[in-house]
């Protein structure tokens, strides 16, 4: 089905988030949009869905204008949305997610949870996906969870199918996987509308490119045009697309994880016996396929998982116990889910700046609130960070997720540190602000601080670490150069140790 955008327009207050926009979505296309944080892509695919109103502009589907009260609108005449942010009831099973807002029912009134689940086996074997029907969606991990929103958006025939950001959460087998599954889609003429940061994915598999820079359309882009061509024309200005990164100069040996384990709500061992040293002015990449521990190792470290054995020491002293200590001793903490562990929506930029340091001189004094230094402060770190908003009153629950990493990114960067711990520092970034960030990072460890960086991007692995830990089932597989091939990494993350690996930290 054609799709096509004319002259959309949307104001958030004096805030013109998408000025006049036009995009056209031939039958069978897949589209990409591509642009900066803030630059109105998001919002520009809520107004096609009907979760904002345009305030001027047509939406046409098959060369008929469309009037969209809501989602429903929207999902009736044939649009379907995978989106950023997870759209899931965390105590609701997979099959119940799926067939919310599309209830069948059996012969006797009742839901056809039986049929649900069967749909969801049958798109989960199409595709390759691998998810249990029946699990609770809170007890899955963040890329699982990514595949439900995906299963239900199969789920519905869409014609029209747009992917938010889809692969943020993704590890590179699995992305491959999305590839193949909309080229799939698009054999059956779906139209494909495609949000994406990462200029690989835009050349393997876009037909047409649309660039939007501050809320309009700056030019239409060719898959085979280069990635320094397409990061230039997407953020104006050139991009240094490496990592410009010296020899580390390790010092003494400052985190000591020594025989960790921790085992979850479930009684189920996700962290096993795991050893590991983080020195001074050194980058440990943790890698490995999502689900496999890493984000309970983390939690662990950051006093957020309870049933823990093993010593975690920063600088001779135990942090083992609450986050307050673990903060207090210097932590600095990028959590893979910003929306969850790292921001409260309902406040504003310049309250989230202050959320470690809530108790702390210089933003509280004998127990009052220093406003005028908390106003100060946020406005540098807006403009340091480049935090696209209205200003430091904005609830950072109405800023794209790009911005809203930024907001962590300033708050934990500003901070005196002893320790940096990020987890998926640049998920849902676009290629300016991982430039931003991957330079920031390499600073925090030339200044001599220990960094952990979790990723499941191997590019960002690879660019950013001087020694590499890859993590299988729970258990440390190996810990290895920076440079070591992709092609070793990619064995370990199965599970398979090669000669060269260390033990142990």
């Amino acid at each position: 089905m054609k799709l096509e955008l004319r002259g959309i327009t949307k104001r958030f207050g004096s805030l013109v988030a998408n000025d006049h926009i036009d995009l056209t979505v031939e039958p069978g296309e897949i589209h990409c949009l591509l642009g900066e944080n803030g630059a109105g892509k998001s919002t520009l695919m809520n107004v096609l869905y009907g979760l904002y109103q345009a305030d001027e502009g047509q939406i046409l589907l098959g060369d008929e204008v469309q009037h969209f009260s809501g989602p429903g609108d929207a999902m009736a005449a044939g649009i379907g949305m995978v989106h950023q942010h997870f759209m899931l009831i965390p105590v609701f099973t997979v099959a119940e997610n799926v067939m919310l807002g599309h209830e069948d029912t059996t012969f006797g009134g009742r839901l056809d949870l039986a049929g649900a689940r069967e749909k969801v086996r049958e798109i989960s074997s199409r595709f390759g996906f691998d998810v249990d029907p029946d699990a609770l969606i809170d007890d899955l991990p963040v890329g699982v969870q990514q595949r439900v929103e995906i299963i239900k958006a199969l789920s519905r025939d869409a014609k029209v199918l747009v992917f938010d950001e889809p692969t943020a959460v993704l590890t590179p087998q699995e992305t491959d996987e999305l590839m193949a599954i909309m080229r799939q889609l698009k054999q059956t003429g779906t139209s494909i509308v495609f949000i994406t940061h990462k200029l690989r994915e835009v050349r393997e598999v876009a037909d047409r490119i649309t660039v939007i820079r501050l809320g309009k359309v700056v030019g239409e882009a060719s898959p085979t045009e280069t990635n320094e061509e397409l990061a230039s024309l997407m953020v104006g200005r050139a991009v240094d697309l490496t990592v410009d990164k010296g020899p580390a100069h390790p010092g003494k040996a400052a985190l000591v994880v020594d025989h960790l384990s921790v085992v979850d709500s479930r009684n189920q061992i996700v962290v096993n016996n795991v050893s590991f040293t983080v020195h001074e002015g050194e980058i440990l990449a943790i890698a490995g396929v999502q689900g496999n521990g890493q984000t309970e190792l983390v939690e662990a470290i950051m006093g957020l998982q309870h049933k823990v054995r093993g010593g975690i020491e920063l600088n001779g002293h135990s942090i083992r116990g609450s986050v307050r200590k673990t903060l207090d001793a210097g932590v600095g903490f990028i959590p893979e889910d910003r929306t969850e562990d790292g921001l409260v929506g309902e406040f504003t930029i310049s309250e989230n700046l202050m959320l470690d340091r809530y108790h702390k001189p210089p933003f509280v004094r004998m127990g009052t609130l220093q406003l005028g230094y908390l106003d100060e402060f946020a406005r540098e770190k807006i403009t340091e960070f480049d935090i696209r908003a209205q200003g430091i009153g904005t609830h950072v629950a109405r800023l794209s997720g790009g911005n809203q990493q930024k907001v962590v990114l300033a708050r934990e960067l500003s901070r005196d540190l002893s320790l940096f711990v990020a987890a998926q520092p640049t998920r849902g970034l676009d290629v300016g602000s991982v430039e931003f960030v991957h330079t920031r990072i390499i600073q925090t460890r030339d200044a001599g601080i220990p960094v952990i960086v979790v990723s499941t991007e191997l590019d960002e692995v690879v660019a950013l670490a001087d020694r590499i830990a890859v993590m299988y089932r729970g258990t440390i597989v190996g810990i290895v150069p920076g440079d070591t091939p992709r092609e070793v990494l990619g064995l370990m993350m199965a599970g398979e140790i090669p000669r060269s690996a260390e033990s142990a930290a």
